[in-house]
């Protein structure tokens, strides 16, 4: 999993700038739980979500990252400390050689609605097109955490099939 690579500016426009603060608090609203740190609470949800759904995921490993399994999808979910925000990608496919002023317009338009909170991505490291979710950790309550898991999950399952089917 790739850190941030773009600009601090540009995060910062999704990012409040308080998430990484000594006062910002991890909390869940429904439950009330007070948690230490990002990490804590996500290992929290992660337990909760694997009681849940059924399955097992293991814990954040000491980076901040762990991967889990949504239909044919592999979700990456990594905490990014320096930037306190939660990240989630799901790898579809290589980016086309082909057809790509087409494919980019297809995953555009797709990003516009099909994917909720979601949107496709590109990994110019690795040139590979993602599903993505990015959220400020401060404030992040199980719900949210779970319906970006599922969403990021959910998109990555629709579309890699098609995608490659499409454009190869």
């Amino acid at each position: 999993m790739s850190k941030f690579l773009g600009p601090p500016e540009e995060l910062a426009r999704h990012v409040n700038d308080t998430a990484n603060q000594p006062n910002s608090i991890f909390s869940d609203r429904t439950t009330g739980e007070v948690f230490q740190d990002a990490r804590a609470m996500v290992n929290a949800y992660l337990t909760r979500l694997n009681q849940r759904s059924g399955s097992h995921h293991a814990a954040l490993d000491d980076t901040g990252y762990v991967s889990m399994k949504r239909g044919s999808a592999k979700v990456n979910l990594s905490i990014l400390d320096d930037h306190g925000v939660l990240l989630l990608v799901a790898p579809i496919m290589g980016v086309p050689l082909a057809r790509r002023e087409e494919f980019y317009r297809r995953i555009l338009e797709l990003s516009f609605l099909a994917t909720a909170d979601a949107a496709f991505a590109i990994d110019d490291e690795k040139d590979e097109v993602c599903v993505r979710a990015l959220r400020r950790l401060s404030g992040l309550d199980y719900e949210e955490f779970e319906d970006l898991v599922e969403t990021v999950g959910k998109v990555a399952d629709d579309w890699d099939g098609a995608l490659v089917r499409e454009f190869g």
